[in-house]
């Protein structure tokens, strides 16, 4: 997810800025060459390079790490951590990674930027998303935003989680007014009264709540269950894929058995940039499971649809287009029973 500027933007010149970024996410190709060829290590494993930066979303990638759990599929992985999800999956277009484990608008925004991605499982599904606003801004309801002031860090998944907000109050984008902002700022901005509700990643939640203390209040949306996806490489070997993809399957099935357990081990992976409390609070709110279903796909193209309508991107945003990007093969080998998709 991109960093952003904390001022107010004409339509026009949010549209412009998303779509330089997408495009400047399909430049970073092959300056370094291509990782999608898999090495053997001395002890006849794979070695496989992953890239992340949503700890809880992708917690099978570090639980399986912390467990060891990849040396039983012949695999010796490499995690890269990168600060954002768009950054993560730069590194696969630009050859440093086989993997990158991202959220749903990076992967919908390069496919229609016509990147030849394939999005070979989600890992977890989460929908506590939560408008942030003031005792004072007298947002007891979606409602009520009419004519408020918003503050969110554009072009990412928390804006359309506010569509989604938007759209069951029965308003329209042009009824309130966005505040672009860093998702760090949306706190601050909020105490200055700057903006009369937020939204901003679910690691500022309590973190807002301490700031505003008796001022805080929250609306909650479930409506929007958020896809965070592992993405492979074009040329990527199946079989390597499918090695993977059995390693996470077994880590989110040991995960739903010792979820205490699976809690400790994203703390150790996430070396700090997670502490405990914030993993001990919002795991439950992921639902973990492998898997290649119906609803990943309509989510997909109702998120094309919606990018490109608002957010001016290129591309085809139709049931075809994103079911091309969608590598089955790989999961159905892995976990047959994950597969729903046509």
């Amino acid at each position: 997810m991109p960093r952003v500027i904390p001022r107010v933007l004409p339509r026009g010149s949010r549209a412009a800025a998303v779509l330089a970024a997408v495009l400047a996410l399909t430049t970073l190709l092959t300056a370094c060459g291509s990782t999608a060829d898999t090495a053997s290590t001395s002890a006849g494993t794979t070695r496989v390079t992953i890239a992340g930066s949503d700890y809880l979303g992708g917690a099978p990638v570090y639980t399986a790490t912390e467990k060891g759990q990849w040396a039983a599929n012949g695999l010796a992985p490499k995690l890269q951590s990168f600060a954002t999800g768009r950054d993560a999956l730069n590194a696969v277009l630009g050859g440093q990674a086989q993997y990158a484990v991202v959220g749903d608008l990076p992967a919908v925004s390069a496919v229609l930027a016509g990147r030849k991605i394939r999005i070979v499982a989600a890992l977890s599904g989460f929908t506590d998303w939560r408008l942030l606003t003031t005792a004072s801004a007298s947002v007891g309801r979606f409602a009520d935003l009419k004519g408020k002031k918003i503050g969110l860090p554009e072009g990412t998944n928390v804006q359309y989680a506010l569509s989604g907000m938007l759209t069951a109050a029965g308003l329209k984008a042009g009824d309130v007014t966005l505040v672009n902002l860093a998702p760090n700022q949306v706190t601050a901005a909020l105490a200055r009264g700057d903006i009369d509700a937020g939204l901003t990643f679910p690691s500022f939640y309590d973190a807002t709540r301490t700031a505003l203390g008796a001022e805080y209040r929250e609306l909650r949306y479930d409506g929007y269950t958020y896809r965070t996806l592992l993405i492979a490489a074009p040329g990527t070997a199946a079989g390597t894929s499918t090695a993977v993809l059995r390693t996470l399957t077994t880590a989110a099935k040991s995960a739903a058995q010792d979820p205490a357990a699976a809690r400790k081990a994203v703390v150790a992976q996430a070396g700090g940039a997670l502490q405990p409390a914030f993993v001990n609070g919002y795991y439950a709110s992921y639902h973990y499971a492998v898997t290649l279903d119906e609803p990943l796909l309509k989510l997909l193209t109702a998120e094309g649809e919606w990018a490109k309508s608002t957010q001016k991107l290129p591309g085809t945003a139709d049931r075809e287009t994103f079911l091309r990007h969608i590598d089955r093969a790989p999961l159905k080998a892995a976990a047959p029973e994950a597969v729903t998709l046509p």
